[in-house]
């Protein structure tokens, strides 16, 4: 067989909080676009329906805060596939909190997982990626740019993520490797019912969500997840650094 009957390569692609919400979406849809996909999560459960039904879905438990974690997940996709094409820091903590109310313990564990944890992961990433010619996704929100009172603390991780993603591109730009984020506004995912937010008070921010999104809808997963796709595709090759709301139109409006 010649080279030129050869099959593509597989990309190879890992997506953190890949258990529930926009994760799981983007890991179904990189999976759909022929992908291998390494789904990192802390919950066996959640990464098993998200990989239920489709063998290109590779469930890899890890928490990206534990030490020595951004390493074993680098290590698994070299080890077993060789190479690393997209990295998509995804997983987030968030709890919401006025000035007045917050707590080491709830500002430490926002900023391990939405800031440092990225960093390490893209860190011990980047040799696979620079060999790959490869893409970081880093997904920020819409709220890190217009005051959001309440959740100024993960706000303000998910800015410091997006001034990441643009010293980055620069930096990395001569190795290679894109770097590029997507900044979602009001979609419908288990966050909430993460934070502890009764029924109640999910419908009532719901309400406020939609009010404030010009296109009269909340988002889905989905439409984070193919905006992701597209960014870390081939055609999109000539961007870099760029943030793109997902958001319905909420910061502009």
């Amino acid at each position: 067989m010649n080279s030129s009957s050869a099959a593509p390569v597989s990309r190879i692609v890992a997506v953190t909080g890949a258990g529930t919400g926009i994760g799981r979406a983007t890991a179904r849809a990189f999976a759909a676009e022929g992908a291998t996909v390494l789904a990192v999560g802390r919950r066996p459960g959640p990464l098993g329906e998200t990989a239920a039904g489709d063998d290109r879905i590779v469930p890899l438990v890890a928490d990206v805060t534990g030490p020595g974690e951004p390493e074993r997940i680098v290590r698994f996709a070299r080890d077993t596939y060789g190479r690393l094409d997209v990295l998509v820091n995804n997983a987030a903590v968030v709890h919401s909190g006025a000035l007045g109310t917050l707590s080491a313990e709830r500002i430490e564990p926002q900023i391990a997982t939405n800031l440092v944890a990225p960093v390490l992961l893209s860190q011990a990433a980047l040799p696979l990626l620079e060999a790959a010619g490869g893409v970081i996704v880093n997904v920020s929100t819409s709220i890190g740019q217009r005051a959001w009172p309440g959740s100024s603390v993960y706000a303000a991780t998910k800015t410091a993520l997006e001034l990441l993603t643009r010293s980055w591109a620069v930096e990395l730009a001569p190795r290679g490797i894109r770097v590029v984020a997507v900044a979602p506004g009001a979609i419908v995912t288990p966050i909430g019912e993460h934070q502890g937010l009764t029924p109640q008070q999910l419908t009532a921010l719901r309400a406020w969500q939609l009010a404030h999104t010009p296109l009269g809808r909340l988002g889905r997963p989905e439409d984070v997840a193919h905006s992701i796709i597209h960014l870390a595709s081939r055609d999109a090759s000539f961007v870099t650094g760029v943030i793109l709301p997902v958001d319905g139109g909420a910061v502009v409006a």
